[in-house]
């Protein structure tokens, strides 16, 4: 199945998807606009994929730092997406990997496993 990656925690709105094979990517702007759309702007970039989310297994979700709007609307799309679809989703940080050296999107599905990061936990780290 294909693993979702959603990152609108720092300057720039980030999706992959991941399969086995491939990854697949885009970038939006980080603007309010942009906030208000994100459930659509994921459905427009699955959709380019001829994809939906009954073909996502799994949801990875930066919960931070950054920006407390980004988070937090992102936080809010995935637990809805979780409820309405059941897709588990997992939010990590960048800073969870610190000991890891030039951690790539495509690296945060294994590192996820690799340090243990709990399915279905939100824990926000939001910049002051």
């Amino acid at each position: 199945m294909n693993k979702l990656i959603i990152d609108v925690a720092k300057d720039k709105v980030f999706f992959m998807i991941i399969d086995n094979d491939n990854s697949y990517n885009i970038v939006y702007e980080n603007s309010k606009n942009n906030y208000e759309k994100l459930v659509m702007l994921i459905n427009e970039f699955l959709l380019s994929k001829n994809l939906n989310f009954k073909k996502i297994s799994q949801i990875y979700v930066n919960r931070g730092p950054g920006s407390f709007a980004g988070i937090r609307n992102s936080l809010s799309i995935v637990k809805a997406i979780n409820l309405s679809n059941n897709i588990d989703y997992f939010c990590f940080s960048f800073d969870d990997f610190k000991d890891e050296n030039d951690v790539k999107y495509e690296d945060i599905p294994n590192l996820c496993q690799k340090y243990k990061i709990k399915k279905n936990l939100i824990n926000p780290i939001y910049m002051s």
